[in-house]
């Protein structure tokens, strides 16, 4: 095992997931884990020491501590091939802005260079562990999308990310695209179901999760879950079509109600001629702990786009 172990790490707002991953196995080790609270408007020094504390933990697991490398699900904006922080007006990691965080991970463990740290976008990284060893694996194209604080996506071909061409969005992001009346990060997020509800019932939300439970008993929290599916899918279907996806597959915290909106989203996608395969994510947080796990296989990594086009 310890020829084939590495570590994929999961970075969110206020928290941090390192897990090994059998690389060659495509197993995820989930007796070597750690998760801690991160405080992400920490200085620099204590975010980096709490990430790297994390990933201690879990390397002095490993038989014999070897390890083959590191790869990291990481939020954006973020220079990727580099390892640097452009966390700037974004409110989390602003501390972190312009720090080359490879470098600090290598000085910090004291890694040798031909162990990988490699890091790719949270979003693109769900899509990548969905398609490598969870729902989407039996398919050749394939979208992903997470609804959650915000609205991630991103499209693959053979488990490969395309982020141009005419059948993509640029980067392979929509979060960004109009829709409505400003765009679609505003629409497919917590926010709006925190916004729409407080503005007909003039009273905080409490999450999507207290809504969730109080639609099961109240047309009128329904209603918010159905105009939801219907503008998802609205959104959604001519993108599915133009790329040709075998599959859509769905993560995230809102993902969860999945059947208060599944209906009308279904029925929207009917309603563009959109037959692509709906799923629900197989590995949970897990699907971005793998996708990034897979950025330390050398022949995966040099087929990311980033990589290829040089």
């Amino acid at each position: 095992m310890t020829d084939t172990v590495v570590l994929g790490v999961d970075i969110g707002g206020s928290h941090i997931t390192a897990m090994g991953v059998d690389l060659y196995k495509k197993i995820l080790l989930h007796s070597l884990i750690s998760r801690r609270h991160v405080d992400c408007h920490d200085t620099a020094d204590c975010i980096l020491n709490n990430w790297t504390e994390s990933l201690r933990e879990v390397i002095s697991q490993i038989p014999g501590g070897s390890l083959r490398g590191i790869g990291f699900a990481m939020p954006g904006p973020f220079d990727y091939p580099a390892g640097v922080a452009r966390f700037k007006g974004v409110k989390k990691y602003d501390n972190l802005n312009n720090v080359n965080v490879g470098e600090e991970i290598y000085k910090r463990l004291d890694l040798p260079r031909q162990v990988p740290i490699r890091f790719l976008n949270d979003a693109t990284c769900f899509a990548i562990g969905e398609a490598w060893m969870g729902s989407a694996s039996s398919y050749r194209r394939s979208v992903a999308i997470t609804l959650g604080t915000g609205f991630g996506s991103a499209f693959l071909d053979d488990g490969i990310p395309v982020e141009e061409g005419d059948e993509v969005p640029e980067s392979g992001c929509v979060y960004h695209l109009p829709f409505g009346s400003s765009n679609a990060d505003d629409h497919f997020s917590s926010r709006w179901f925190k916004r729409i509800y407080e503005e007909r019932f003039h009273r905080d939300s409490g999450g999507v999760k207290e809504m969730s439970e109080e639609a099961k008993n109240n047309p009128e929290v329904q209603a918010i879950f159905t105009e939801f599916g219907q503008n998802l899918g609205n959104f959604m279907a001519p993108w599915l079509v133009r790329f040709r996806a075998g599959c859509l597959t769905i993560g995230g915290n809102i993902s969860r109600g999945y059947d208060l909106f599944e209906k009308p989203f279904r029925e929207a996608l009917r309603s563009h001629n959109c037959d692509t395969e709906i799923l629900l994510s197989l590995l949970g947080e897990c699907a971005a702990i793998a996708g990034s796990a897979r950025l330390t296989d050398d022949a995966f990594y040099s087929k990311l786009p980033f990589i290829s086009n040089k």
